[in-house]
């Protein structure tokens, strides 16, 4: 049986609409069913030149069909105009979520597959969202790990939507654990690595060298390294953030934790910005993303790539396969 993948359509003035329409008529190993506004998505089409079959969603698709796209209506609060925000539309954003977060925990769904959202309109409409990761580990109970894809190169990170200044004090040896502890289960039973190989990313230039450069890989990061080895996982470092990506040492290890959020994304967006995708790990269920924002400059105009959606949606299929291989 195909898992069913719910997608969210995400920020209804971005890029999402548009991405969403433009996967309608690739090739999936799975059903697919968008969440949003059926008349926007109508229209968006209209604007783009785009021959996709908008179909209601009854409950019972069990298979993609290229060129349709299954939606579920979400009515917009206002219309939506490509390129510009509204906050009245801010609630309608967060209900997409909630939607896709309560059906795939009740079985209906299979894994979530996310369109960007625009976390600043969100506040500033009253809707407190830091990001994905965080609002689907509060919805799911979940331990949330972000990690990026893109072929072989996989990027998890110990901290996520921190300003800078605060990184230093988030990295505890106690944090590092719980995120390899982790990064290890998901890799061995989502991607059936057996006994995975992860390099950890120093804080400071030249991991610290020795102190010299900052303390926290003295303090926090080599003791939970240790702690981590002892309970038999295949943990190494810590490595210069540096050198580490260089391809002879990147090909040692399955995956990398990087410390921060800009340590570890400029790294796999380079590498594949087109492909890449956004993963959470440590939650109940499946959930991917693109990789990138809601591009708020290239929405309506056509140009907006689809390849790291498609990305997103087949990672989402397999994971949902693996999932329900192991149940």
């Amino acid at each position: 049986m195909r898992p069913r993948i719910v997608l969210t359509s995400g920020e209804p003035a971005g890029v999402g609409p548009e991405l969403c329409l433009r996967i309608a008529s690739a090739r999936f190993d799975c059903a697919l069913v968008c969440l949003g506004d059926r008349e926007l998505l109508g229209e968006r089409a209209r604007q783009l030149g785009l021959e996709v079959n908008l179909r209601p969603y009854d409950g019972a698709t069990d298979a993609h069909e290229p060129g349709t796209l299954f939606v579920e209506h979400h009515p917009l609060a206002v219309p939506a105009v490509p390129g510009r925000l509204d906050t009245r539309n801010a609630r309608y954003v967060i209900g997409l979520l909630e939607r896709a977060c309560d059906g795939t925990l009740g079985g209906e769904f299979s894994a979530i597959v996310t369109a960007p959202v625009h976390k600043g309109i969100l506040n500033e409409a009253g809707q407190p969202f830091t990001g994905h990761t965080e609002y689907f580990a509060e919805r799911t109970g979940g331990s949330p790990v972000m990690m990026l894809v893109t072929g072989s190169l996989r990027v998890a990170l110990a901290t996520t939507h921190l300003p800078l200044r605060k990184v230093s004090a988030a990295i505890t040896s106690s944090s590092l654990c719980d995120t390899l502890a982790v990064l290890d289960h998901d890799l061995r039973t989502r991607w059936g690595i057996e006994r995975p190989r992860i390099a950890v990313c120093g804080l400071n230039p030249h991991a610290g060298e020795g102190g010299h450069l900052g303390d926290e890989e003295i303090r926090e990061i080599t003791p939970a390294i240790d702690r981590m080895r002892r309970r038999g996982l295949g943990v190494h470092g810590p490595l210069p953030a540096d050198t580490v990506f260089v391809p002879h040492v990147l090909s040692g290890y399955d995956a990398i934790l990087a410390m921060y959020h800009d340590q570890g994304l400029p790294v796999i967006k380079y590498a594949g910005f087109d492909t890449a995708v956004n993963v959470t790990l440590g939650l109940p269920i499946v959930r991917t993303s693109v990789d990138h924002g809601t591009a708020l400059d290239l929405a309506g105009t056509g140009r907006a790539n689809p390849g790291s959606l498609v990305a997103a949606i087949e990672l989402a299929a397999t994971l949902a396969h693996r999932n329900a291989a192991n149940a």
